[in-house]
Protein backbone atom coordinates (compact mmCIF):
# COMPACT_ATOMS: atom_id res chain seq x y z
CA UNK A 1 0.00 0.00 0.00
CA UNK A 2 2.80 2.11 0.92
CA UNK A 3 4.34 1.48 -2.47
CA UNK A 4 1.34 2.58 -4.18
CA UNK A 5 0.76 6.04 -1.75
CA UNK A 6 4.78 7.25 -2.64
CA UNK A 7 4.24 10.07 -4.03
CA UNK A 8 5.98 10.43 -7.76
CA UNK A 9 7.67 14.08 -7.27
CA UNK A 10 9.60 15.66 -9.59
CA UNK A 11 12.87 17.71 -8.06
CA UNK A 12 11.04 20.45 -7.54
CA UNK A 13 7.17 21.34 -8.29
CA UNK A 14 8.04 24.45 -9.43
CA UNK A 15 10.44 23.13 -12.33
CA UNK A 16 7.38 20.66 -14.72
CA UNK A 17 3.89 20.05 -14.03
CA UNK A 18 4.34 16.74 -11.43
CA UNK A 19 3.03 13.46 -13.09
CA UNK A 20 -0.27 12.05 -11.64
CA UNK A 21 0.21 10.04 -8.66
CA UNK A 22 -1.79 7.55 -5.88
CA UNK A 23 -1.26 10.55 -3.27
CA UNK A 24 -3.50 13.00 -5.55
CA UNK A 25 -6.11 10.14 -6.23
CA UNK A 26 -9.52 10.93 -4.04
CA UNK A 27 -9.82 7.12 -3.57
CA UNK A 28 -6.82 7.76 -1.30
CA UNK A 29 -9.00 9.63 0.99
CA UNK A 30 -11.97 7.11 1.07
CA UNK A 31 -10.59 5.20 3.93
CA UNK A 32 -9.20 6.35 7.22
CA UNK A 33 -6.13 4.09 6.85
CA UNK A 34 -5.03 4.95 3.49
CA UNK A 35 -4.70 8.34 4.07
CA UNK A 36 -3.10 7.88 7.20
CA UNK A 37 -0.75 6.26 5.19
CA UNK A 38 -0.23 9.02 2.78
CA UNK A 39 0.75 11.08 5.69
CA UNK A 40 3.11 8.51 7.41
CA UNK A 41 4.83 8.63 4.11
CA UNK A 42 5.51 12.47 4.29
CA UNK A 43 6.73 11.32 8.16
CA UNK A 44 9.51 9.26 6.01
CA UNK A 45 10.14 11.70 3.23
CA UNK A 46 11.30 14.26 6.05
CA UNK A 47 13.61 11.38 8.04
CA UNK A 48 15.18 10.42 5.18
CA UNK A 49 15.56 13.82 2.59
CA UNK A 50 16.16 17.11 3.04
CA UNK A 51 16.58 19.66 5.53
CA UNK A 52 15.27 17.42 8.80
CA UNK A 53 17.06 14.58 8.24
CA UNK A 54 19.83 12.72 10.37
CA UNK A 55 22.39 12.17 7.37
CA UNK A 56 25.45 13.74 6.39
CA UNK A 57 23.39 16.20 4.16
CA UNK A 58 20.63 17.17 6.70
CA UNK A 59 20.99 20.68 8.71
CA UNK A 60 22.37 19.10 11.91
CA UNK A 61 25.48 18.18 10.08
CA UNK A 62 25.79 20.78 7.15
CA UNK A 63 24.52 23.71 9.69
CA UNK A 64 27.02 22.62 12.65
CA UNK A 65 29.91 22.73 9.34
CA UNK A 66 28.47 26.24 8.41
CA UNK A 67 28.70 27.43 12.09
CA UNK A 68 31.46 26.54 14.82
CA UNK A 69 30.39 23.44 15.65
CA UNK A 70 31.79 20.82 12.77
CA UNK A 71 34.90 20.30 10.69
CA UNK A 72 34.97 18.12 7.59
CA UNK A 73 37.08 15.21 7.19
CA UNK A 74 37.78 12.32 4.90
CA UNK A 75 37.87 13.42 0.95
CA UNK A 76 37.82 16.44 -1.02
CA UNK A 77 34.62 15.46 -2.11
CA UNK A 78 32.62 15.43 1.19
CA UNK A 79 29.92 17.70 0.51
CA UNK A 80 30.36 19.32 4.03
CA UNK A 81 33.84 20.72 2.90
CA UNK A 82 31.90 24.04 0.96
CA UNK A 83 29.42 24.30 4.25
CA UNK A 84 32.66 24.53 6.36
CA UNK A 85 34.80 26.64 4.38
CA UNK A 86 31.24 28.76 3.39
CA UNK A 87 31.95 28.85 -0.17
CA UNK A 88 28.19 27.48 -1.32
CA UNK A 89 26.97 28.68 -4.87
CA UNK A 90 23.39 28.49 -6.52
CA UNK A 91 24.44 25.10 -7.98
CA UNK A 92 25.53 23.63 -4.56
CA UNK A 93 23.69 20.35 -4.60
CA UNK A 94 22.45 20.84 -1.20
CA UNK A 95 21.19 24.39 -1.43
CA UNK A 96 18.87 23.14 -4.22
CA UNK A 97 18.25 20.04 -2.24
CA UNK A 98 17.05 21.83 1.14
CA UNK A 99 14.91 23.71 -1.70
CA UNK A 100 13.32 20.94 -3.61
CA UNK A 101 12.89 18.48 -1.19
CA UNK A 102 11.14 21.20 1.46
CA UNK A 103 8.65 22.29 -1.22
CA UNK A 104 7.80 18.68 -2.36
CA UNK A 105 7.01 18.02 1.42
CA UNK A 106 5.27 21.00 0.91
CA UNK A 107 2.97 19.94 -1.84
CA UNK A 108 2.71 16.24 -0.36
CA UNK A 109 0.69 17.68 2.26
CA UNK A 110 -1.20 20.12 0.19
CA UNK A 111 -2.31 17.39 -1.61
CA UNK A 112 -3.41 15.60 1.60
CA UNK A 113 -5.53 18.66 3.47
CA UNK A 114 -7.03 19.37 -0.33
CA UNK A 115 -8.05 15.48 -0.44
CA UNK A 116 -9.13 15.59 3.09
CA UNK A 117 -11.22 18.13 2.72
CA UNK A 118 -12.94 16.64 -0.18
CA UNK A 119 -13.77 13.26 1.46
CA UNK A 120 -16.78 12.43 1.78
CA UNK A 121 -15.86 9.38 4.08
CA UNK A 122 -13.87 10.74 6.53
CA UNK A 123 -15.24 11.28 9.97
CA UNK A 124 -15.41 14.87 11.35
CA UNK A 125 -12.37 13.57 13.86
CA UNK A 126 -10.79 11.67 11.57
CA UNK A 127 -11.07 15.14 9.38
CA UNK A 128 -9.42 17.27 12.33
CA UNK A 129 -6.64 15.26 12.97
CA UNK A 130 -5.05 14.62 9.46
CA UNK A 131 -5.44 17.83 8.55
CA UNK A 132 -3.79 19.20 11.73
CA UNK A 133 -0.80 17.23 11.12
CA UNK A 134 -0.48 18.35 7.74
CA UNK A 135 -0.89 22.10 8.46
CA UNK A 136 1.77 21.34 11.03
CA UNK A 137 4.13 19.74 8.45
CA UNK A 138 3.52 22.95 6.20
CA UNK A 139 4.08 25.48 8.79
CA UNK A 140 7.42 23.51 9.95
CA UNK A 141 8.72 23.24 6.17
CA UNK A 142 8.43 26.67 5.91
CA UNK A 143 9.64 28.32 9.26
CA UNK A 144 13.12 26.37 8.36
CA UNK A 145 12.74 27.56 4.51
CA UNK A 146 12.49 30.93 5.76
CA UNK A 147 15.22 30.95 8.36
CA UNK A 148 17.65 29.56 5.60
CA UNK A 149 16.34 31.38 2.58
CA UNK A 150 15.23 34.95 3.69
CA UNK A 151 11.76 35.83 1.72
CA UNK A 152 10.51 33.10 0.13
CA UNK A 153 6.86 32.00 -1.38
CA UNK A 154 4.09 30.35 0.89
CA UNK A 155 2.93 27.73 -1.44
CA UNK A 156 -1.19 26.69 0.36
CA UNK A 157 -2.07 24.63 -2.99
CA UNK A 158 -1.16 22.32 -6.03
CA UNK A 159 -2.20 24.02 -8.86
CA UNK A 160 1.37 23.57 -10.80
CA UNK A 161 -0.22 26.74 -13.29
CA UNK A 162 -0.14 28.99 -9.99
CA UNK A 163 2.55 27.40 -8.44
CA UNK A 164 5.21 28.08 -11.22
CA UNK A 165 4.84 31.85 -11.27
CA UNK A 166 4.88 32.45 -7.14
CA UNK A 167 6.58 35.57 -5.69
CA UNK A 168 8.86 35.80 -2.59
CA UNK A 169 6.66 37.11 0.45
CA UNK A 170 8.67 39.81 3.04
CA UNK A 171 9.47 37.78 6.35
CA UNK A 172 6.89 39.04 8.31
CA UNK A 173 4.22 38.04 5.50
CA UNK A 174 5.60 34.40 5.70
CA UNK A 175 5.33 34.09 9.64
CA UNK A 176 2.03 35.66 9.72
CA UNK A 177 1.43 32.63 7.04
CA UNK A 178 3.26 30.30 9.14
CA UNK A 179 1.40 31.28 12.27
CA UNK A 180 -1.78 30.99 10.76
CA UNK A 181 -1.20 26.98 10.09
CA UNK A 182 0.44 25.98 13.40
CA UNK A 183 -2.35 27.79 15.35
CA UNK A 184 -5.02 25.60 13.18
CA UNK A 185 -3.06 22.69 13.84
CA UNK A 186 -2.76 22.95 17.40
CA UNK A 187 -6.74 23.96 17.37
CA UNK A 188 -7.35 20.56 15.58
CA UNK A 189 -4.59 18.07 17.15
CA UNK A 190 -5.01 16.15 20.33
CA UNK A 191 -3.48 16.70 23.95
CA UNK A 192 -2.70 12.74 23.86
CA UNK A 193 -0.36 11.29 21.65
CA UNK A 194 -1.03 8.25 19.42
CA UNK A 195 1.60 6.45 20.43
CA UNK A 196 4.06 6.03 23.22
CA UNK A 197 6.75 6.76 21.42
CA UNK A 198 5.62 10.14 20.18
CA UNK A 199 6.33 9.92 16.41
CA UNK A 200 3.25 11.59 15.54
CA UNK A 201 2.55 15.31 16.67
CA UNK A 202 0.24 16.77 19.21
CA UNK A 203 -1.22 20.08 20.44
CA UNK A 204 2.18 20.62 22.46
CA UNK A 205 4.01 19.43 19.30
CA UNK A 206 2.60 22.46 17.15
CA UNK A 207 2.81 25.07 20.30
CA UNK A 208 6.60 24.05 20.69
CA UNK A 209 6.68 25.14 17.23
CA UNK A 210 4.79 28.27 18.03
CA UNK A 211 6.77 29.29 21.11
CA UNK A 212 9.83 28.92 18.13
CA UNK A 213 8.06 30.99 15.99
CA UNK A 214 7.73 33.59 18.19
CA UNK A 215 10.47 34.00 19.72
CA UNK A 216 12.53 34.30 15.92
CA UNK A 217 9.69 36.93 15.25
CA UNK A 218 10.25 39.12 18.63
CA UNK A 219 6.69 38.00 19.92
CA UNK A 220 8.47 37.44 23.40
CA UNK A 221 4.40 37.57 24.97
CA UNK A 222 3.56 34.55 22.91
CA UNK A 223 6.75 33.36 22.90
CA UNK A 224 6.37 33.00 27.21
CA UNK A 225 2.87 31.46 26.87
CA UNK A 226 2.98 28.72 24.49
CA UNK A 227 6.29 27.33 26.18
CA UNK A 228 4.37 28.05 29.56
CA UNK A 229 1.64 26.03 28.32
CA UNK A 230 3.66 23.04 27.62
CA UNK A 231 6.38 23.56 30.24
CA UNK A 232 2.90 23.07 32.28
CA UNK A 233 1.86 19.56 31.33
CA UNK A 234 4.02 17.84 34.51
CA UNK A 235 1.91 14.77 33.25
CA UNK A 236 3.11 14.61 29.75
CA UNK A 237 6.89 15.65 29.96
CA UNK A 238 9.51 15.65 32.69
CA UNK A 239 13.19 17.12 31.99
CA UNK A 240 15.24 13.71 31.82
CA UNK A 241 17.47 13.83 35.22
CA UNK A 242 20.18 11.74 33.69
CA UNK A 243 21.96 12.64 30.45
CA UNK A 244 22.44 9.23 29.08
CA UNK A 245 18.54 9.20 28.62
CA UNK A 246 17.99 12.19 26.86
CA UNK A 247 17.70 10.97 23.86
CA UNK A 248 16.10 7.47 23.96
CA UNK A 249 12.96 6.86 22.71
CA UNK A 250 11.10 6.28 25.75
CA UNK A 251 12.26 10.18 27.15
CA UNK A 252 9.47 12.17 28.73
CA UNK A 253 11.61 15.03 27.65
CA UNK A 254 10.90 14.52 24.02
CA UNK A 255 7.93 16.49 22.36
CA UNK A 256 8.32 14.90 18.86
CA UNK A 257 10.74 12.41 17.31
CA UNK A 258 10.79 10.49 13.82
CA UNK A 259 10.85 6.78 13.94
CA UNK A 260 13.43 4.72 12.20
CA UNK A 261 12.78 3.05 8.68
CA UNK A 262 13.01 -0.23 10.23
CA UNK A 263 12.94 -2.55 13.73
CA UNK A 264 16.20 -2.14 15.25
CA UNK A 265 17.40 0.61 13.51
CA UNK A 266 18.07 3.41 15.72
CA UNK A 267 18.65 7.14 14.83
CA UNK A 268 20.50 8.64 11.58
CA UNK A 269 22.40 11.01 14.07
CA UNK A 270 24.22 8.18 15.72
CA UNK A 271 25.25 6.56 12.92
CA UNK A 272 26.56 10.12 11.16
CA UNK A 273 28.38 11.83 14.13
CA UNK A 274 29.69 8.78 15.61
CA UNK A 275 33.27 7.23 15.13
CA UNK A 276 35.48 4.58 16.99
CA UNK A 277 39.10 5.31 15.12
CA UNK A 278 40.71 8.37 14.19
CA UNK A 279 40.97 10.12 11.95
CA UNK A 280 37.21 10.59 11.68
CA UNK A 281 35.72 9.73 8.43
CA UNK A 282 33.06 12.31 7.53
CA UNK A 283 32.93 15.05 10.59
CA UNK A 284 34.24 15.83 14.33
CA UNK A 285 33.34 18.59 16.62
CA UNK A 286 35.30 21.56 16.16
CA UNK A 287 37.56 22.06 19.40
CA UNK A 288 35.84 25.62 19.77
CA UNK A 289 32.91 24.24 20.64
CA UNK A 290 34.94 21.77 22.94
CA UNK A 291 36.92 24.33 24.50
CA UNK A 292 33.78 26.11 25.22
CA UNK A 293 32.76 23.82 27.91
CA UNK A 294 33.78 23.84 31.74
CA UNK A 295 35.25 20.22 33.07
CA UNK A 296 32.02 20.71 35.38
CA UNK A 297 29.60 19.93 32.74
CA UNK A 298 28.38 17.35 32.32
CA UNK A 299 27.14 17.56 28.75
CA UNK A 300 31.17 17.41 28.17
CA UNK A 301 31.50 14.32 29.65
CA UNK A 302 28.18 12.81 28.50
CA UNK A 303 27.56 13.52 24.83
CA UNK A 304 31.00 14.36 23.37
CA UNK A 305 33.63 11.21 22.92
CA UNK A 306 36.96 11.08 22.60
CA UNK A 307 38.89 9.21 20.10
CA UNK A 308 42.68 9.18 20.34
CA UNK A 309 45.46 7.42 18.41
CA UNK A 310 49.06 8.55 17.77
CA UNK A 311 48.56 10.87 15.27
CA UNK A 312 45.72 13.02 17.26
CA UNK A 313 42.70 13.36 19.18
CA UNK A 314 39.41 14.08 17.71
CA UNK A 315 35.84 14.39 19.20
CA UNK A 316 32.41 13.05 17.88
CA UNK A 317 28.71 14.18 19.76
CA UNK A 318 27.43 11.86 21.46
CA UNK A 319 23.88 12.42 22.34
CA UNK A 320 22.85 9.31 20.20
CA UNK A 321 24.74 6.36 21.67
CA UNK A 322 23.97 3.97 18.74
CA UNK A 323 25.45 3.99 15.31
CA UNK A 324 24.30 0.09 14.17
CA UNK A 325 21.29 -1.97 14.28
CA UNK A 326 20.40 -3.43 17.89
CA UNK A 327 17.64 -6.08 18.81
CA UNK A 328 15.23 -3.61 19.36
CA UNK A 329 15.49 0.24 18.36
CA UNK A 330 16.72 2.42 21.19
CA UNK A 331 16.95 6.21 19.73
CA UNK A 332 15.15 7.94 16.92
CA UNK A 333 15.70 10.89 15.72
CA UNK A 334 14.42 13.81 18.17
CA UNK A 335 13.34 17.12 16.93
CA UNK A 336 11.17 18.99 19.24
CA UNK A 337 12.36 18.08 23.11
CA UNK A 338 11.12 20.10 26.76
CA UNK A 339 14.83 21.79 27.45
CA UNK A 340 14.41 24.49 24.54
CA UNK A 341 10.76 25.32 26.24
CA UNK A 342 12.81 26.46 29.13
CA UNK A 343 15.20 28.24 27.15
CA UNK A 344 12.66 29.74 25.03
CA UNK A 345 10.75 31.02 27.89
CA UNK A 346 13.88 32.39 29.63
CA UNK A 347 14.69 34.61 26.76
CA UNK A 348 11.69 35.45 26.57
CA UNK A 349 11.14 36.89 30.01
CA UNK A 350 14.49 38.11 29.96
CA UNK A 351 13.32 40.72 27.17
CA UNK A 352 9.95 41.35 28.96
CA UNK A 353 11.70 42.41 32.46
CA UNK A 354 11.37 39.51 34.29
CA UNK A 355 14.69 39.02 34.88
CA UNK A 356 14.20 36.58 37.54
CA UNK A 357 11.71 33.97 35.90
CA UNK A 358 14.59 33.91 32.79
CA UNK A 359 17.40 33.01 35.70
CA UNK A 360 14.85 30.10 37.15
CA UNK A 361 14.36 28.27 33.86
CA UNK A 362 18.22 29.23 32.61
CA UNK A 363 19.41 27.89 35.87
CA UNK A 364 16.86 24.27 35.51
CA UNK A 365 18.87 23.57 32.50
CA UNK A 366 22.51 24.36 34.18
CA UNK A 367 21.54 22.14 37.52
CA UNK A 368 21.00 19.52 35.11
CA UNK A 369 24.29 19.72 33.62
CA UNK A 370 26.37 19.99 37.16
CA UNK A 371 26.42 23.69 36.69
CA UNK A 372 26.06 26.12 39.58
CA UNK A 373 23.45 29.21 39.12
CA UNK A 374 23.96 32.02 36.83
CA UNK A 375 25.70 35.19 37.84
CA UNK A 376 24.27 37.26 34.84
CA UNK A 377 22.23 40.08 36.18
CA UNK A 378 21.80 42.69 33.54
CA UNK A 379 19.68 41.94 30.64
CA UNK A 380 22.87 41.77 28.17
CA UNK A 381 24.16 39.43 30.51
CA UNK A 382 20.98 37.28 30.86
CA UNK A 383 20.50 37.10 27.56
CA UNK A 384 24.23 36.29 26.42
CA UNK A 385 24.20 33.48 28.94
CA UNK A 386 21.36 32.19 27.45
CA UNK A 387 22.94 32.07 24.01
CA UNK A 388 25.83 30.41 25.51
CA UNK A 389 23.61 27.84 27.50
CA UNK A 390 21.74 27.31 24.22
CA UNK A 391 25.20 26.83 22.39
CA UNK A 392 26.02 23.99 24.61
CA UNK A 393 22.66 22.19 25.09
CA UNK A 394 21.65 21.95 21.34
CA UNK A 395 25.05 21.58 19.42
CA UNK A 396 24.74 19.13 16.08
CA UNK A 397 21.14 19.82 16.28
CA UNK A 398 19.15 20.66 13.01
CA UNK A 399 21.68 23.88 13.30
CA UNK A 400 20.27 25.66 16.22
CA UNK A 401 23.75 26.88 16.65
CA UNK A 402 23.66 28.84 13.35
CA UNK A 403 19.97 30.15 13.77
CA UNK A 404 20.77 31.74 17.49
CA UNK A 405 23.66 33.59 15.83
CA UNK A 406 21.49 34.71 13.21
CA UNK A 407 18.64 36.00 14.60
CA UNK A 408 20.87 37.27 17.84
CA UNK A 409 22.23 39.62 15.12
CA UNK A 410 26.17 37.96 16.28
CA UNK A 411 26.91 35.96 13.37
CA UNK A 412 29.62 37.74 12.14
CA UNK A 413 31.35 39.08 15.34
CA UNK A 414 31.40 35.44 16.36
CA UNK A 415 32.12 33.72 12.58
CA UNK A 416 34.54 36.31 11.28
CA UNK A 417 37.38 35.69 13.26
CA UNK A 418 37.10 32.10 13.47
CA UNK A 419 36.09 30.91 9.75
CA UNK A 420 38.37 32.45 6.73
CA UNK A 421 35.53 32.13 4.26
CA UNK A 422 32.95 34.11 6.56
CA UNK A 423 30.78 36.62 4.91
CA UNK A 424 28.15 39.23 6.03
CA UNK A 425 25.93 37.82 3.37
CA UNK A 426 26.30 34.18 4.19
CA UNK A 427 23.59 34.82 6.92
CA UNK A 428 21.09 33.18 3.70
CA UNK A 429 22.06 30.44 1.13
CA UNK A 430 21.46 31.24 -1.98
CA UNK A 431 18.07 30.58 -4.08
CA UNK A 432 19.05 27.40 -6.06
CA UNK A 433 20.36 28.37 -9.21
CA UNK A 434 17.95 26.43 -11.39
CA UNK A 435 14.59 27.83 -9.64
CA UNK A 436 15.62 31.23 -10.44
CA UNK A 437 16.06 30.07 -14.35
CA UNK A 438 12.28 28.46 -14.46
CA UNK A 439 10.51 30.99 -12.45
CA UNK A 440 12.24 34.61 -13.01
CA UNK A 441 9.48 35.76 -10.47
CA UNK A 442 11.77 34.23 -7.75
CA UNK A 443 14.38 37.09 -8.66
CA UNK A 444 16.69 38.64 -7.22
CA UNK A 445 19.10 36.42 -6.15
CA UNK A 446 20.26 36.96 -2.52
CA UNK A 447 22.97 39.30 -1.70
CA UNK A 448 26.69 37.80 -2.31
CA UNK A 449 25.75 35.08 -4.80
Amino acid sequence: MLTLLVMNSCDSFVDVDLPKSQLTSQTVFEDFATADAALTDVYAKIRDKGMLTGTNSGLSNELGNYADELEPYGPASNPSVVFFKNIILPSTPDIAEYWNSGYNQIYAVNSIIEGVNQSTHLSSTQKKQLQGEALFIRGLIHFYLLNLYGDIPYIKETDYRKNSIVTRMPDNEVYQDIITDVKNAADMLQENYNSEQRVRPNRYTAKALLSRIYLYSGDYQGAEQEASSILNQSQLYILTADLDQVFLIGSQETIWQLQANADGQNSQEGDLFIFLSGPPPMVALNNILINSFSMQDLRRSKWIKTVTNNNGVWYHSFKYKEQNFTPVSKEYSIIFRLAEQYLIRAEARAQLGDYNGAKQDLNIIRHRAGLSDTIALSKEEILQAILQERRWEFFTELGHRFFDLKRSGQLDNVLMPSKNGWNSTDRLFPIPQNELSTNPNLRPQNPGY
